[in-house]
C-alpha cells in the first residue's frame, strides 16, 4: 500500500532534519495515544517551496504527514488550504480506526498554513470573499450563498480560547472539533479553509475583561465586546492579507447606510436577530460585510442546508458565552481569579439579611440563588463591589427610567430611539441626550427592570443601530 512507501520516506526525511530556519511550523497532537506531528513550510512569497515534517507517531499518522507535505509542496497558500483529511484518507486508505491519525496530520498542516497566513500578502482579487466559518449550519449556508453568487470564497475560522475545564468545551464554536467541521464543509464544496490560532489574544482581550468585570460587580456582555473589539477586526486583517475586499458571515443581520455611514440593522427573523451583538462593529468594517442570511429565518437556513446535503444541517446551536463551554460562567470567573471576598446581603435600608460568596455571582434583577429563605420575593437591586455588598429589594424597586451609558457613541444623530438594554429584553422608546465627554443619557418612556452596569445599551432608529455603549 501507499502507506509503506510514505513511512520509508518519512523516516529518511526526519533523519535529514526539519524545514529551514525561515520556515513556519504547525503542531498537532493526540493526547489519547501520544502521537505528535510537526510540519514546517518554507515559503517563496505565497508559494510553498518545501514542506517537511517530524512525526513521533504511528505509521498511519507518519504516512499521512509525509503525504500532506508532498501534496503541499509547489502549491500556493490557498491551493494547499484545500488539502484535508479526506484527501489523505483517499490515498492512504487507512482502516476506520486509524482515520484519527490522518486527521492529526491534516491538523498539523493547517496549523502551519495558519502560521503562514500571518506573513503572506496575496494580490487583491475582486471576486475573493472571506467567509467566517464556525462549523455550524449558519456559516455553512452563508458559504453556499457566496458560491452561488459567483464569488471565490475562502473559509476562515478563528481558533479562540475555550475554558479547558468546561463541561462541554468540545461543543464551543471555536473548539478543535468545530474547526475540523468548518474545514470539512469548505473542502466538501471545493473551498480553501484556514484556521487561525488567536487563543492567547482572545483570552487577553475578551476573557480577562469578562473576568475583571464580574470581579468588579458588573454584568458584561462578552459577545458584544468580542465582535466589536476582536473578532471582526481579526477577520478583516486576515482578509486584507488574503487580498479579499469583502467579508461574509452567517449572522442574522443586515447593513444599512445612512449619511454615508454603514450601520448594522436587524435581521428579518426576530427570534434570531443578532444586530445587538454586532452593535459595536466599526463602520469601516461593516462597509465590507455581507450577511447572506439577514433576510431569512433560521428554519429556512436549516432547510437550505438539508437541500444542499450539508453535514452542518444537523449541527447543534453554539453556546451564548462560547468560551464557557456550556459551563457556569461563575465557576470560570473563580478559576480565572475573579472571585471576590464573601460579604453581606442588605436591603435598601442597609439592614443585613444574609451573606454571599462573592459579588461576581450576582446581577441586577436576579431572584434565584440569593439564599435568603422564605418571605417576600427579593431581587438584586445593585452591587456595591468596593464594600463586597449586594443590595436587594422588591420587584418594584428594580424599575429604572434613566440610564447613563459611558463609554458610548452615536453613529448618526438621533434624538428619539428604541433602546435595548439586554439581549433578551424588548426595546423601549427613549430620548437621547449626548454627554460632553462622550456617551449619552437615556430617558426611558417606561420603566425597565434589571438594568445592569456593564451590559450593552443598543439604540435603534427603525431597524438600524444608530448608537451603542456600555451601561455605567
Amino acid at each position: 500500500m501507499y502507506s509503506t512507501e510514505c513511512v520509508d520516506l518519512a523516516l529518511s526525511r526526519a533523519m535529514a532534519g526539519d524545514a529551514g530556519p525561515g520556515a513556519v511550523h504547525g503542531h498537532a497532537g493526540n493526547p489519547a495515544c501520544g502521537d505528535a506531528v510537526r510540519i514546517g513550510l518554507e515559503l517563496d512569497g505565497a508559494r510553498i517551496a518545501a514542506a517537511r515534517h517530524q512525526s513521533f507517531a504511528c505509521p498511519h499518522a507518519t504516512a499521512a504527514a509525509e503525504l500532506a507535505c508532498r501534496l503541499a509542496e509547489g502549491r500556493d497558500l490557498l491551493g494547499a488550504a484545500r488539502i484535508g483529511a479526506a484527501d489523505l484518507d483517499a490515498r492512504i486508505e487507512p482502516p476506520p480506526a486509524a482515520r484519527a491519525c490522518t486527521a492529526l496530520a491534516a491538523d498539523a498542516l493547517h496549523a502551519a498554513l495558519a502560521a503562514a497566513t500571518a506573513s503572506v500578502q496575496l494580490a487583491a482579487a475582486p471576486e475573493r470573499v472571506v467567509v467566517a466559518m464556525s462549523g455550524g449550519v449558519d456559516s455553512a449556508v452563508a458559504l453556499t450563498k457566496a458560491l452561488a453568487a459567483g464569488a471565490a470564497p475562502v473559509g476562515v475560522t478563528l481558533r479562540l480560547w475555550v475554558d479547558p475545564q468546561a463541561p462541554h468545551a468540545d461543543r464551543a464554536c471555536c473548539s478543535p472539533e468545530a474547526v475540523r467541521a468548518a474545514r470539512r464543509t469548505c473542502h466538501s464544496l471545493g473551498v480553501p479553509h484556514l484556521a487561525v490560532d488567536l487563543r492567547d489574544a482572545f483570552r487577553r482581550t475578551v476573557v480577562d475583561d469578562f473576568v475583571a468585570a464580574h470581579a468588579g460587580g458588573r454584568t458584561p456582555n462578552p459577545c458584544v465586546r468580542c465582535n466589536g473589539a476582536f473578532r471582526f477586526s481579526a477577520i478583516a486583517a486576515i482578509a486584507d492579507r488574503l487580498g479579499a475586499g469583502r467579508i461574509a458571515t452567517g449572522h442574522y443581520a443586515r447593513v444599512e447606510r445612512r449619511e454615508g455611514t454603514a450601520l448594522v440593522a436587524r435581521g428579518a427573523d426576530p427570534e434570531k436577530d443578532q444586530s445587538y451583538m454586532l452593535a459595536s462593529v466599526p463602520a469601516e468594517i461593516l462597509e465590507r460585510c455581507w450577511f447572506p442570511l439577514g433576510g431569512q429565518t433560521k428554519a429556512e437556513t436549516r432547510a437550505q442546508a438539508r437541500a444542499a446535503g450539508l453535514a452542518a444541517a444537523a449541527a447543534r446551536e453554539s453556546q451564548e458565552v462560547c468560551f464557557a463551554g456550556g459551563g457556569d460562567h461563575r465557576a470560570l470567573v473563580e478559576r480565572r481569579g475573579g472571585a471576590g471576598p464573601e460579604g453581606e446581603i442588605v436591603d435598601a435600608a442597609g439592614r443585613v439579611v444574609g451573606r454571599h460568596a462573592g459579588v461576581h455571582r450576582f446581577t441586577p434583577g436576579q431572584r434565584r440563588g440569593l439564599g435568603l429563605g422564605g418571605g417576600a420575593p427579593a431581587f438584586v437591586l445593585r452591587i456595591e463591589a468596593a464594600a463586597a455588598r449586594v443590595v436587594v429589594g422588591s420587584r418594584a424597586e428594580l424599575a429604572r427610567t434613566s440610564v447613563r451609558v459611558a463609554p458610548g457613541r452615536m453613529y448618526v444623530a438621533a434624538g428619539r430611539v428604541q433602546a435595548k438594554l439586554r439581549y433578551r429584553q424588548s426595546a423601549v422608546w427613549a430620548t437621547v441626550t449626548p454627554l460632553p465627554g462622550g456617551g449619552f443619557d437615556l430617558d426611558l418612556d417606561e420603566p425597565v427592570e434589571g438594568v445592569a452596569p456593564g451590559q450593552a445599551a443598543v439604540l435603534y432608529d427603525g431597524d438600524a443601530v444608530v448608537g451603542a455603549g456600555t451601561i455605567e
